[in-house]
């Protein structure tokens, strides 16, 4: 370790002398995906002493810094384009301690370290009866990270921002000083650090939330577009812990998935639920398939027509036999249920070649059929001019939901300038599409996204997600975002970035560092 902090110092004065070869810093998709264009060294840090001897380093030589624990990104907007940025990887800094939760209590506490993953914990949780709730995200994503850029649940009814599961946080600010910052709505510090961006420093401890462990059961249906479309969205959602739309544009259908707590005795079936692996024989015929959709768009009506019927049925194998699972409802235990993860015998769809791009914007839940028609009317528009938009992911367009909760960077937050109705919650439209390696790399019909996005952004008071979008959709959105919430938390970064070392393009495209 001696040697290694040794490397690092002596590239951090080179960095400083301009004198550092840089090169990109990937996201999880890999090689040509990167979520920082150009980075002078990326150090695995092995503790939370590690990071902050990294961080005091950096702020004396003025070198910028960014944390990352699993790239769940998909643009380049994480760092600034600084080559002389150096990456902190918290990966491998993931104690568990400190379980609190006492015999027939409603709820209790755990301590997280940086690099906690959403798998680990729920596994460390369900091995000690206990769960984190509603408050979760994919398996493949650092706690911390999911905090920093403002993951969520799909739930209207509970909590879904992962933040909301936090009591206190432990952020190595830009001076190299760990700071504490406790759950406290009438603190600035707080509501700036629940969706920090990472512009206020590294995440390298939380006080987390949770509860009794607890079961689950997943039921899907297939709804007719008309019927969301012109339906009761709110009233398909909120009575249910979490739920969620897939919409698949071509065939004019939803997918309607919806969960909540059973009781342990109901069922004996541990379902698990395969999020995002893929068998290689099913990987090849997508990747053929949708590499000709770059140029056929009947390749992508033959897509959107297998997968909608593939993912009708349940996505879910007993986890005890790994004997898939046929019909629904589903039971199991809660974080195997709602997220699950890999099956053991497949890869993640990235690992098979099958890349893509994405866009995510938050609206009012009071606007959500509003928003979805002019979303039909944008595919209808294309069709009229002999170009049929489909849906080219393996589960269709994602509609989400969340529950509003009050900082000041959060999708989902409330009393805002726009004068929207935010109170009931937010729903998300989450539209990943694949990327082609063939030709100029660009998708079918390219220049319909960025038009959709606008037209969107134009039109709707609506919010970006902090890392399913470009730097364009960025620069757009900001005119929605409330004012007086950007002046706060510029204040907070400030003061604990004073050097601003932490500078990513998001943070400069919002006017923080102006």
């Amino acid at each position: 370790m001696r040697t290694s902090r040794r490397v690092l110092v002596s590239i951090l004065a080179l960095a400083a002398s301009g004198s550092v070869s840089a090169e990109p810093y990937n996201t999880f998709d890999g090689d040509g995906f990167p979520a920082c264009n150009d980075v002078a060294a990326v150090h695995n840090a092995t503790s939370v002493d590690d990071i902050v001897s990294i961080v005091k380093d950096a702020s004396a030589q003025g070198t910028p810094v960014r944390a990352s624990g699993k790239g769940h990104m998909w643009y380049d907007t994480m760092c600034s384009d600084n080559p002389e940025t150096i990456i902190v990887r918290t990966e491998f800094v993931n104690k568990i301690e400190n379980l609190t939760l006492e015999e027939g209590a409603e709820s209790g506490t755990v301590d997280i370290e940086a690099g906690v993953t959403f798998l680990q914990l729920a596994e460390y949780l369900h091995d000690n009866n206990a769960s984190m709730g509603y408050t979760l995200v994919n398996w493949n994503i650092t706690m911390a990270g999911a905090v920093a850029m403002g993951g969520h649940r799909s739930a209207i009814r509970e909590d879904s921002m992962v933040a909301a599961g936090v009591q206190s946080l432990d952020i190595v600010n830009g001076n190299g000083d760990v700071v504490t910052i406790e759950r406290d709505n009438s603190n600035d510090d707080w509501l700036a650090a629940s969706t920090s961006l990472g512009l206020l420093g590294v995440i390298v401890r939380m006080k987390f939330k949770i509860y009794p462990d607890f079961k689950v059961f997943a039921k899907q249906e297939t709804l007719d577009e008309d019927d969301v479309l012109n339906g009761d969205i709110y009233g398909l959602i909120a009575p249910y812990a979490t739920a969620n739309f897939w919409w698949w544009p071509y065939m004019k259908k939803f997918h309607w998935r919806y969960y909540d707590k059973v009781p342990l005795t109901l069922s004996t079936q541990e379902g698990f639920q395969n999020t995002f692996s893929i068998t290689d024989a099913e990987a090849n015929i997508a990747k053929a398939t949708l590499e000709s959709g770059k140029y056929l768009a009947t390749s992508n009506m033959f897509f959107e027509t297998t997968a909608f019927s593939l993912w009708s049925a349940p996505n879910f194998r007993e986890k005890t036999t790994q004997d898939t699972i046929t019909e629904w409802p589903i039971y199991g235990w809660n974080y195997d249920v709602l997220i699950g993860g890999l099956y053991p015998d497949q890869k993640p769809e990235w690992e098979h070649g099958l890349h893509g791009k994405t866009l995510e914007l938050a609206f009012p839940v009071t606007m959500a059929n509003d928003m979805l028609k002019r979303v039909r009317q944008a595919f209808d528009d294309e069709a009229k001019k002999g170009t049929i938009m489909t849906s080219t992911y393996r589960s269709g367009i994602n509609i989400k939901f969340g529950k509003s909760y009050y900082d000041l960077l959060g999708q989902v937050t409330y009393n805002t300038s726009d004068g929207a109705d935010w109170s009931k919650g937010a729903i998300m439209f989450d539209f990943p599409t694949f990327k082609p390696s063939v030709g100029d790399g660009e998708r079918f019909n390219e220049d319909f996204y960025p038009r959709l996005a606008k037209t969107l952004i134009d039109e709707f008071p609506t919010r970006p997600h902090w890392t399913k979008n470009t730097r364009d959709v960025f620069a757009n959105a900001t005119k929605n975002l409330d004012p007086d919430h950007l002046a706060r938390f510029k204040a907070v970064r400030q003061k604990f970035d004073p050097k601003g070392i932490f500078k990513s393009i998001v943070g400069e495209i919002l006017g923080f560092y102006d």
